[in-house]
C-alpha cells in the first residue's frame, strides 16, 4: 500500500491532506515564499497520532519534515516532492498554567504571542520574544533554541525549558514533562532535542518555566560616537541597572539610516549623523523607583561622555514607534533585492573589527554592496544583511565566505539563534570541530537510524 494510503487509513483525511491538497498552502511565513510541495501534509492533534505517523514512516524509511510557525530562514523547514510534512498547529493547547510555580505546560502548536497574552492576564511572563511571535509556535522555538530580544536578562529558549514530550523517529514517546527547576537525576535529555532542528525526533508538548509579569517597562534610544562608547555603556547599564536591564540591542548607523528614511515608515527620533544607536529596556517591578533610576543612568552616562544624545519612550504609540525602527526588518527586502541575512555569534570586543573586515572583503569585490548590521549586542548576536546585486549560488557562497571566515579566528559561530538548516550546513565546520560533528552523527543515527527526520538539515 502506497505510503500516503497507510497514513490515511491509520489517521483518516482529518489528519492527512494530500499533495494536491497540501499544495494550497505557503510553504514558508518569509519572503518570496512558494506553495507547499510535498508528498502529504499530516495534521496530528495529539502525541499518539503523531506517533503513529512516525511509526509508519520510520518503518517505510519515508521522509518526513517537522513544520511549525514557517519561520524559519535558513531552510530548515523545506520540503521536498518526495518528503512528507507535518505540522503541530492544532496541537495548540495552553493545557496548564501554574502560579504557584510559575510553569506553564503547552502543546507545542500554541504561538508565542498567544501564550504571551493569556499568561499576562494572569499576572505571568514569558520572556521569549522575537520578531516573529506573531506567527512562531513553541515548538519551533524549541527544536531552533530561539534567542530573541530579552536574552540578555533571561537567557535563550535553552534556559526557559524545564521539560520535554518527544516522539523518536520511530514512534517511540518519550514524556519527560519536568516541572522542577532542579533535578540531578541522570542525562537531562531535553537537552538532546532542544536546538536539534526537528532531525532528532518530534517536540509535541514543553513545561516553560515563567516570570511574575513586570510592572514597569522603560525604554530609550541613545546615539553613540564610538563603538567603544557601546561598550563603555553597555558595561555602566550593567553595574547601575542591574537585574532590571532587560535589552541592548545595537544599531550601526546604515541601518538607523534606513530604517527612519522615506519611504520607511518611521521618523528618526535623533539625528542620523551618529555612528552607532541603542535600543535601551529595562522591565522590573517598582514602577517609581525603576523610572527614577532609568532616568539617573541616563542623565550620569552622558555626564560623563558615555551617551551622546538620548531620547525616551512616554507612551505606547512611542513605544510602538522605537521598537518598530529595530524590528521591521522586511523594511529592507522592499528596497534591495536579493538580500543575503546572516546571524553570527561573537565576543563584543571583536564586533567592530570584525564589521569592518567584513565591510572592506565585500566591497572589494561588490564596490557598490549594501551591508546593513544591528543586532542583540549585550549577548554577542549580530545580524547582517547584504545585498549585492546578485544572487546566483556562486555569489552566495562568496558572500558567505566573507562573512563567515573570520569568525573561526575570533572564537566566533555562523549562527547565533537561526539554525543551521540548509543554507548553513556547507559552513559547520567553522564552528564545531570535527570530534564534535561525528559525535552528531554518531546521535543522529542513533535515534534516526534511517534518516528520516528532516533529512538534509545540519549535516
Amino acid at each position: 500500500m502506497d505510503i500516503v494510503q497507510q497514513l490515511l487509513a491509520a489517521l483518516g483525511p482529518d489528519c492527512v491532506r494530500t499533495a494536491e491538497q497540501a499544495s494550497q498552502r505557503m510553504a514558508s511565513n518569509w519572503v518570496n515564499a512558494q506553495n507547499l510541495q510535498c508528498r502529504a501534509l499530516l495534521l496530528p492533534q495529539t502525541t499518539q497520532e503523531v506517533s503513529t505517523a512516525l511509526q509508519i514512516c520510520h518503518a517505510a524509511k519515508q521522509a518526513i519534515v517537522p513544520h511549525g510557525g514557517l519561520t524559519n530562514v535558513v531552510g530548515g523547514v523545506q520540503t521536498q516532492p518526495h518528503e512528507i510534512a507535518l505540522s503541530l498547529e492544532r496541537m495548540n493547547t495552553i493545557e496548564a498554567i501554574d502560579v504557584d510555580n510559575q510553569t506553564a505546560t503547552v502543546q507545542a502548536g500554541v504561538g508565542l504571542q498567544q501564550l504571551q497574552i493569556q499568561l499576562n492576564a494572569a499576572g505571568l511572563f514569558f520572556p521569549l520574544d522575537l520578531g516573529a511571535k506573531g506567527s512562531c509556535m513553541i515548538g519551533g522555538n524549541i527544536s531552533t533554541n530561539a534567542g530573541g530580544l530579552q536574552a540578555l536578562r533571561f537567557g535563550v529558549t535553552r534556559n526557559l525549558v524545564l521539560g520535554l514530550e518527544v516522539v523518536l523517529a520511530d514512534g517511540t514517546i518519550i514524556s519527560s514533562m519536568n516541572h522542577l527547576l532542579k533535578n540531578n537525576a541522570g542525562y537531562d535529555l531535553k537537552h538532546l532535542f532542544i536546538g536539534s532542528e526537528g532531525t532528532l525526533g518530534i517536540v509535541t508538548r514543553a513545561v516553560l518555566k515563567l516570570e511574575a509579569l513586570p510592572l514597569s517597562r522603560n525604554t530609550a534610544y541613545l546615539a553613540l560616537n564610538s563603538f567603544a562608547q557601546a561598550c563603555d555603556f553597555l558595561n555602566f547599564a550593567k553595574k547601575t541597572l542591574g537585574h532590571t536591564l532587560t535589552t541592548y540591542e545595537l544599531l550601526w548607523q546604515d541601518y538607523y539610516r534606513l530604517m527612519t528614511s522615506p519611504p520607511a515608515r518611521h521618523a528618526p527620533p535623533l539625528p542620523q549623523d551618529h555612528a552607532y544607536y541603542v535600543l535601551l529596556e529595562t522591565a522590573g517591578y517598582h514602577p517609581e523607583n525603576d523610572q527614577r533610576l532609568f532616568q539617573e543612568t541616563l542623565e550620569k552616562a552622558f555626564e560623563i561622555g558615555l551617551i551622546a544624545d538620548a531620547c525616551l519612550a512616554q507612551s505606547q504609540q512611542e513605544l510602538d514607534w522605537f521598537w518598530g525602527i529595530r524590528e521591521q526588518v522586511d523594511f529592507i527586502f522592499s528596497v534591495h533585492q536579493p538580500v543575503f541575512l546572516f546571524d553570527v555569534s561573537l565576543p563584543i570586543s571583536t564586533m567592530e573589527t570584525y564589521t569592518e573586515e567584513i565591510r572592506q572583503g565585500l566591497r572589494a569585490v561588490w564596490p557598490e554592496v549594501f551591508l546593513y548590521v544591528f543586532g542583540h549586542m549585550g549577548d554577542g548576536n549580530l545580524h547582517l544583511f547584504v545585498s549585492c546585486g546578485q544572487n546566483d549560488r556562486a555569489t552566495r557562497h562568496q558572500v558567505e565566505e566573507i562573512v563567515f571566515g573570520p569568525l573561526t579566528a575570533i572564537g566566533g559561530s555562523i549562527t547565533a539563534e537561526h539554525g543551521v538548516g540548509l543554507e548553513k550546513k556547507e559552513w559547520l565546520h567553522l564552528s564545531r570541530n570535527p570530534a564534535e560533528i561525528a559525535l552528531m552523527r554518531q546521535l543522529k543515527s542513533t535515534l534516526d537510524p534511517h534518516g528520516i527526520l528532516n533529512p538534509g538539515k545540519i549535516f
